[in-house]
């Protein structure tokens, strides 16, 4: 018994670490709608500081706590810049550009932190008066763990006071009911909006300057605790901050007892209880049904086939492509392969995104499930390789069909989050299945027979590959499947009265995409010789999310410009010392000045062009 007790409290003060974080994430996403990927970046950045100044300060009363307070109001502040210099001039535009640059920011934030305080792991001081352990029941438990169990429900009892007895807490909860009417009403939502960045980042940095005396300070806490965040608001309903406490509690208690029960799924669970939790609940524990958001691809002119002059261009460059290994040396077909095998990623999103208006955070599964069922057909079965291409997309199409009818059957980011939580579950299989995928050793040798070793080859093949399947994409974009989809997107009562089932389209449009992601992780795995589980991990669902947005979600075009613009550039800027700056600038600067995407402004001069 006592030993449950202790587990029971270890979940609690990771419970009130998880509220504190996720609190701000569901007030900044309730006002403003924006889906801040930068939150775990304040997070991180309130743990190096708080680390910072309790080691100049040193660790008594008065420099600990003072560095934490002041490590969380810094944060927030960077946060109200950010809204001030980024976010402000982004929130007429689709919210897929305010993710998109959010992540521009993820990207900053990393390059400076691992430029001010290096690649090692940081230890911190423990707190002043809360060194010790107190006995529970005859077993010791941490002083400074009991603070945090307090720390919850009193920043809740705060926060509820704050919105319901002032008049500022008023105005968010007005904005959170109806932000256009609010408006309306002559409220400067610009002095709100500010006001809730810094409140919702200061939160995130007072999480994490909280967590110095407790574990070490890195520069991958961002992604793994953001996504942990949004999780805890998902599951406990968008902008509801009872749900958030609520679902920090059962999630607090799912990892403490977990382990001891599932201990061979520990790693996925909390997406399990969310996928779970979002199937029979769609809006979470305590939240509530609302309007949908804008959809992903209803700004700007429509979709169109384009005529035969856009025909002919693409011929042209499918035909110079094809004549590369001609000209050029392995280094480029290398990187001209890797582009290729992008663009198809990119383009299989960009048929959810673009057409179908479904943003989701987990496609990269469908990509490293191809690599996978490719490479173990080649090690178990010996399989050749055009067998193996064919069984990559077989494989992530079947997990597509599977996830998408559970998928399709929510909206928002609502959909986006299931199809993260189904994306961990694959990635969660293929890292700790040692006797089939080898774990985190991954599958190696995985490499094209003697016919096709060489990197021109094999280039050509991916290409010829990759341009069907582009085709294809294509041809059911533009058929009365592709049209079936966008008015699902556009208008979902209108196009369920006229006879179409939204659902069944959608559910078809996602076991497409998946296939066509599958065949170029297939492609992609006898690219490399080996495939490992992050290939399924969130920062490859991000990256291809960053393509499409990129290259333009209103243009035909813009998930392959997209792909080639990142991937080159990225390849180009690794051998540089600081390159996630440069790149988080570069996307930054997209967002603001090319809200179309690069392959959009290139059409509204193309188009000129042809009107004279």
């Amino acid at each position: 018994m006592d030993f449950y007790l202790v587990q029971f409290l270890s979940g609690l003060a990771q419970a009130a670490t998880l509220f504190l974080v996720a609190s701000g994430l569901s007030i900044i996403f309730g006002v403003t709608r924006i889906v801040n990927f930068a939150h775990g970046s304040f997070y991180m950045l309130g743990a190096y500081l708080a680390w910072t100044f309790v080691e100049r300060w040193g660790s008594d009363a008065f420099g600990f706590w003072g560095g934490v307070l002041l490590a969380a109001l810094l944060v927030g502040a960077l946060g109200a810049v950010m809204e001030v210099l980024l976010l402000r001039r982004l929130y007429r535009s689709p919210e897929l550009f305010q993710l998109l640059a959010t992540f521009g920011v993820v990207l900053l934030v990393q390059d400076a932190a691992f430029g001010i305080w290096g690649p090692e792991d940081l230890l911190g001081r423990r707190a002043p008066l809360l060194k010790g352990t107190v006995d529970i029941l005859g077993r010791p438990f941490p002083l400074y763990d009991l603070l945090l169990i307090v720390l919850g429900p009193l920043v809740l009892g705060l926060l509820w006071l704050l919105f319901t007895r002032t008049r500022w807490g008023t105005l968010v909860r007005a904005a959170t009911q109806d932000r256009e009417m609010t408006a309306a009403l002559g409220v400067d939502q610009a002095k709100l909006f500010t006001g809730v960045l810094f409140l919702g980042s200061a939160l995130a940095g007072l999480g994490g300057a909280l967590q110095v005396p407790r574990e070490a300070v890195t520069l991958h806490m961002d992604m793994a605790m953001v996504v942990e965040a949004f999780v805890v608001v998902v599951v406990g309903g968008m902008g509801s901050l009872p749900g958030a406490f609520l679902a920090s509690l059962l999630i607090g208690q799912l990892q403490a007892f977990g382990i001891l029960v599932f201990p061979q799924i520990t790693l996925v669970l909390v997406f399990l209880f969310m996928a779970v939790v979002l199937v029979l609940r769609p809006y979470g524990l305590l939240g509530r049904k609302e309007e949908a958001p804008p959809p992903a691809a209803a700004a700007g002119p429509p979709f169109a086939p384009g005529g035969r002059r856009t025909g002919l261009a693409a011929l042209a460059l499918f035909a110079a492509l094809a004549a590369v290994p001609l000209l050029a040396g392995e280094y480029a077909l290398i990187v001209l392969t890797e582009v290729a095998i992008l663009a198809l990623v990119a383009a299989s999103l960009h048929l959810l995104v673009g057409f179908g208006g479904l943003v989701s955070f987990g496609h990269a599964a469908y990509f490293g499930l191809g690599a996978y069922g490719a490479a173990l057909l080649v090690k178990h079965l010996a399989a050749p390789m055009p067998l193996a291409l064919l069984g990559a997309p077989a494989l992530a199409g079947a997990a597509a069909l599977l996830a998408g009818w559970f998928c399709v059957r929510r909206s928002g980011l609502y959909f986006a989050m299931l199809t993260l939580a189904f994306a961990q579950i694959a990635w969660s299989v293929t890292f700790q299945w040692y006797g089939v995928t080898g774990g985190d050793n991954g599958i190696l040798g995985v490499w094209p027979p003697d016919w096709a070793a060489s990197k021109a080859v094999y280039y050509e093949i991916t290409l010829a590959l990759v341009a069907a399947a582009l085709w294809t994409l294509r041809r059911a974009a533009f058929a009365p499947f592709g049209y079936a989809l966008r008015a699902g997107r556009d208008s979902p009562l209108r196009a369920e009265a006229v006879g179409i089932d939204v659902r069944h389209h959608q559910w078809l449009g996602f076991a497409l995409a998946g296939t066509t992601a599958g065949l170029a992780g297939g492609l992609y795995a006898f690219a490399k010789g080996s495939v490992f589980p992050t290939l399924l991990a969130v920062p490859q669902s991000v990256d291809a999310l960053v393509m499409v947005l990129m290259g333009g979600i209103q243009t035909v075009a813009g998930p392959v410009v997209g792909a080639a613009a990142f991937h080159l550039l990225r390849t180009s800027l690794m051998a540089t010392e600081y390159w996630r700056v440069i790149l988080g600038l570069v996307i930054v600067a997209l967002v603001l000045l090319f809200p179309q995407g690069i392959a959009g402004f290139a059409r509204r001069f193309w188009n000129r062009g042809a009107e004279a």
